[in-house]
């Protein structure tokens, strides 16, 4: 098929791209450049794609497209709630106009990159599915719950919208983000030799590697109409379902010497829950997430100290907020946040 992946420069996207070429897929980019050159160790061979501004895309782009995979986003809730009304114009209303775009171009598939966050302060202990009441509780929480909305409005014989909650993204990616818990707390024990967690660190977490989510979305490409048709499906699996001291503690032993600080300043976050991800598995016979938090966090140490991730580029470079602070500064981006 001919897919269309937006965010193909960021840190998901980075992963997702080579994983649907190898499946033997033609792969075509879309990416306003923002995070291109947040690069740790090799270049990235990325696809051949447009370079253009989520808000601003062509219908031209969607011609002859067989399926899209939309990540594209503003993509941290700090970022979010420090611009709600641009979070909402690019989250939301564009990636609807993608959407739409997408259906009058004839691509009949269309795979939205949402997020377990929707759940937002579930309560209780019990794992929530799918079918569970939404919460969100930040301003980019609730732009993936109105994209659903409106997705499945869109929905018919010849357009499948499909909405992947991912739960919290770690993994190293060539195009590093260190502000997603697990990759920052292994980043801190590399480059100061303590992990600070500053919540109380009792909340649930679900976290899911990047190779999980890119595996998803390809078998959802792939998968016959009817068992994904305009459905919502939790990515990631329950062994996953921890505690962000229980996230803390893979960190140390991942990192020979680091020790382990819980100020609890921050409090009890209130985004916490445990997820049941065994709706996608009865959908996708054979999918299953399978990197650990342990095995993840391996991973991370050993690629940071390989390719000599710095304490500057780990808090500018590679921080969303941060990288978008430095770029308005110098004015290579507009306070819409345009090129």
């Amino acid at each position: 098929m001919r897919i269309l992946l937006t965010g193909h420069q960021g840190y998901l996207g980075t992963v997702m791209a080579p994983v649907l070429s190898a499946a033997g897929h033609e792969v075509i980019g879309l990416d306003s450049g923002l995070f291109a050159d947040c690069v740790l160790g090799p270049q990235p061979d990325d696809p051949p794609g447009h370079a253009v501004d989520l808000r601003d895309v062509p219908a031209a782009a969607l011609e002859g497209v067989d399926a899209v995979a939309h990540l594209a986003a503003l993509s941290n809730d700090p970022l979010g709630s420090l611009a709600p009304e641009l979070t909402y114009d690019i989250n939301h209303h564009a990636s609807v106009r993608l959407a739409k775009l997408a259906k009058d171009a004839g691509v009949r598939r269309f795979v939205y990159a949402s997020t377990c966050s929707v759940y937002g302060a579930s309560g209780g202990d019990d794992l929530v599915n799918e079918d569970a009441p939404l919460r969100p509780v930040t301003p980019y929480a609730e732009s993936k719950v109105r994209v659903e909305d409106d997705l499945v409005e869109l929905a018919g014989d010849d357009f499948t919208p499909v909405f992947m909650r991912n739960a919290t993204a770690f993994g190293f990616s060539p195009r590093l983000r260190a502000d997603i818990v697990l990759n920052n707390l292994v980043g801190h024990a590399v480059m100061t030799g303590e992990v600070r967690v500053l919540s109380d660190g009792t909340p649930w977490r679900p976290l899911v590697h990047a190779l999980d989510i890119a595996e998803a979305f390809l078998r959802v490409i792939e998968a016959p109409r009817e068992p994904v048709h305009a459905k919502a499906f939790n990515v990631g699996t329950e062994g996953n379902n921890v505690t962000v001291a229980e996230i803390a503690d893979e960190v140390v032993a991942a990192v020979p010497g680091s020790t382990l600080l819980i100020t609890g300043e921050t409090g009890s976050d209130p985004r916490s829950y445990r997820v049941d991800f065994s709706r996608i598995r009865q959908a996708l016979p054979g999918y299953d997430a399978r990197w650990t938090v342990k095995a993840g966090a391996d991973e991370l140490a050993e690629a940071y100290r390989a390719y000599g991730l710095t304490r500057h580029d780990f808090e500018r470079r590679f921080t969303r907020l941060a990288r978008l602070a430095d770029r308005r500064e110098a004015g290579a981006i507009d306070p819409g946040l345009r090129p």
